[in-house]
């Protein structure tokens, strides 16, 4: 070998060695760059005329294992849906207050709540007359409206948090989409230019993962190097070119507001690609389980809180028109809304009563509910009883009142029947109603008895005999209404399915238990599923670090092993440096 061809091997160990240094450099200063992975040379023996004439670097990888980064991908999408439901899962259970104060006291559950309200009517039915436990009593309901209702905004809130997370979560996804799609072309000029591609092909394997922490997504690898994004549903995210998702989130959420697929005007908007709605085809990671949040398990609690409400306000209400307050109001005012000319369907009889001030007869009069064919024929029926005055106003509602301001409205069924649902006729018109609102969103105590609340109904009308001008026909001591109340909160009512909930036949307080035992579980169970996919992603990146990413100690060794090759090539390089010299000196002396 000459001593040229010598100077020439040890140049280029030590060109590869330095490259060797640097590569081991980098992956010791990456250790804990996330998404990093150990790079390695390919270093191979150069061959002139049959004889070793050198070493050289070929090319540099980062070896990921595809088939591991697609199972972690995969991972990491479940674990973002389950992340998110967990989280929705804890704020809706904590809307619905604790069964314990954590003491062994009584906690804030509606449960416990409406409890609260059993125990305040049947206090005001064993004293009717005090105006203390009408308070109680009123202020109870109240409470019961409050929470029923700050619990449907709070869930409509989470829907709107959702909604925006949502149009949140698109734009990252469009971000790393694009991302994506600049990485590949630095990747294809790279190769072009016979560059290493490897820390490029990290940083985008960790825009893909990042996306899919938001969706679900299917994805390859080209011939080219080229990476292609879809949808689960095979909709192009990125092939050539990037296909952003659209999504504008919702101005306000409502229990009214709703996605429907197709639907131009449900309130909220599809999530779309080049036009196509693609939200069905978003089935996990943290977008699908927002989706799946905001469309279904809060909008199935909503239903149950309706449920509940529209139970409670039937029950009250149905009750509370039976009876009147001590002095009776002078005027009803119904909530229904109607018409002179709507058909009127009824059965059974009707005492309406003109009392003064203690409760004492003025006038009343039978009405035959099966005599009348409209409202109009009714309201003039009405009319004709002395004392009293009827008409439908502006709104559609009937009002009865006491053509005496000094007197007093009270009204008495017997076997009283009015509509398909068999309701009282007060009932039905809604002239004495204690709840107003249509569900768990609006419902509350009727304004003028929650500022006063002696206007609670405690009293009743007999509808029976035919009492004296006169004669006392209400008193406040009668426990009959307060007692009905009473009753309606604690008897037994049938439910219908809502949610996760069957039809189901039980009082109030146990049906908010069941609402309330069924989030929690929900809750557990997704605390359950975060830990479980927790401990897989983590396992699955566990793997794919341990084989591609950088053991510090083995960086460190092979700096020490590659510091001893440069140095024996410096030492090869310096010898053969000296035989030239001494080769020169030899040659000029001769």
């Amino acid at each position: 070998m000459s001593l040229q061809a010598a100077s020439s091997i040890a140049t280029s160990a030590l060109l590869t060695t330095q490259v060797q240094l640097d590569l081991a450099s980098a992956n010791i200063a990456n250790a804990d760059t996330a998404g990093y992975t150990r790079k390695t040379a390919t270093q191979v023996s150069l061959v002139t005329g049959g004889s070793s004439s050198g070493t050289a670097i070929t090319g540099i990888t980062g070896n990921v294992d595809r088939l591991l980064l697609k199972s972690l991908v995969g991972a990491t999408t479940q674990l973002g849906a389950a992340t998110a439901t967990e989280s929705y899962a804890d704020q809706l259970q904590s809307l619905l207050g604790s069964t314990t104060d954590g003491t062994g006291g009584t906690g804030t559950s509606l449960a416990n709540t409406i409890a609260a309200l059993e125990t305040a009517l049947g206090q005001l039915a064993d004293t009717p007359e005090s105006d203390t436990l009408k308070a109680q009593a009123v202020q109870a309901v109240d409470a019961v409206a409050a929470q029923l209702r700050s619990t449907s905004a709070g869930i409509q809130g989470l829907r709107g948090d959702a909604d925006a997370t949502i149009a949140s979560d698109v734009g990252t996804v469009n971000d790393d989409l694009a991302t994506i799609h600049d990485l590949n072309g630095a990747i294809a000029q790279a190769a072009a230019r016979g560059d290493p591609t490897a820390d490029l092909e990290d940083q985008r394997n960790t825009a893909l993962q990042d996306i899919a922490t938001k969706m679900d997504v299917a994805y390859y690898v080209d011939g080219n190097d080229q990476m292609k994004v879809y949808t689960s549903g095979g909709q192009p995210l990125l092939d050539g070119q990037v296909h952003e998702l659209s999504y504008a989130a919702a101005a306000t959420v409502t229990a009214d507001t709703s996605y429907a697929a197709g639907a131009a005007s449900s309130g909220i908007s599809a999530v779309t690609v080049d036009g196509t709605d693609i939200t069905g085809q978003i089935r996990s990671g943290d977008i699908g389980a927002l989706i799946t949040q905001r469309d279904s398990v809060l909008p199935a609690a909503q239903d149950q809180l309706d449920t509940l409400a529209q139970g409670l306000i039937g029950a009250l209400n149905a009750a509370h028109n039976q009876g009147t307050a001590v002095p009776a109001p002078t005027s009803l005012t119904g909530t229904t809304t109607t018409s002179a000319s709507a058909a009127f369907s009824g059965s059974g009889t009707v005492r309406l009563a003109v009392t003064d001030s203690s409760g004492n007869l003025v006038s009343s009069g039978d009405l035959d509910l099966s005599a009348y064919a409209t409202v109009g024929d009714l309201v003039g029926a009405i009319n004709g009883i002395s004392g009293l005055s009827a008409s439908i106003d502006s709104l559609g509602r009937l009002t009865i009142s006491s053509t005496n301001a000094a007197d007093g409205v009270s009204i008495a069924g017997s076997g009283d029947t009015v509509g398909s649902a068999g309701q009282g006729f007060s009932d039905w018109f809604g002239l004495n109603d204690l709840l107003t609102g249509t569900g768990a969103s609006d419902v509350a105590v009727r304004a003028d008895i929650l500022a006063t609340p002696s206007l609670m109904a405690t009293a009743s009308l007999s509808a029976t005999g035919k009492p004296a001008t006169g004669s006392q026909v209400i008193t406040s001591g009668s426990s009959t209404i307060a007692t009905a109340l009473a009753s309606a909160m604690t008897g037994s009512r049938t439910f219908a399915a809502a949610g996760s909930l069957g039809l189901t036949k039980t009082s109030f307080a146990d049906y908010a238990s069941d609402i309330v035992s069924t989030i929690a579980m929900a809750a557990a169970q997704a605390s359950g599923a975060l830990t479980t996919k927790t401990s897989a992603q983590s396992a699955l990146a566990a793997s794919l670090s341990s084989e591609t990413g950088v053991n510090v100690d083995q960086e460190v060794a092979r700096l020490s092993q590659l510091q001893n090759i440069y140095s024996g090539a410096g030492q090869v390089l310096a010898t053969v440096n000296k035989m030239f010299d001494a080769l020169m000196s030899a040659v000029s002396t001769t």
